[in-house]
């Protein structure tokens, strides 16, 4: 059986190696700025101007890269 891709682990991954700055929207419009530094299945560790902030993937709306950013179902 096929091996179900997943889209957002890959993306963020895709971030965190890249280093690409990126502008986090929260649900309650708030937006942070930084750079990806590690995610798990309910948080993402955003690290802006030296200082750490751990998101709650609940509370997070949009992220936008400030690239394009490459990723694929290849994880080689």
């Amino acid at each position: 059986m096929k091996q179900q891709i997943n889209i957002q682990d890959q993306f963020l991954n895709a971030l965190r190696r890249e280093n690409t700055f990126v502008t986090v929207y929260l649900t309650n419009g708030f937006q942070l700025k930084g750079l990806i530094k590690g995610f798990d299945n309910f948080t993402v560790m955003l690290e802006s101007e030296g200082k750490q902030q751990l998101i709650y993937k609940h509370a997070i709306s949009t992220f936008a890269p400030s690239k394009n950013v490459k990723f694929s179902d290849d994880e080689s």
